[in-house]
């Protein structure tokens, strides 16, 4: 459980999870055009979740 938490709790996951919730209520709301909540999600998640850890190369 600590090392789930440990692995949540890293800088890129953590700024993943704040756009994804910035962007989503921004999409929501309407202030933010949907096809360019897309696009910027797409990028930002494929960054930080495509990019190898340093520590597993």
């Amino acid at each position: 459980m600590k090392e789930r938490l440990a692995r949540l709790l890293q800088i890129r996951n953590l700024v993943a999870l704040v756009l994804t919730a910035v962007f989503s209520v921004l999409a929501l709301t309407e202030r933010v055009d949907p096809e360019k909540f897309i696009m910027i999600f797409a990028s930002v998640a494929a960054f930080y979740f495509g990019a190898p850890d340093r520590d597993e190369r």
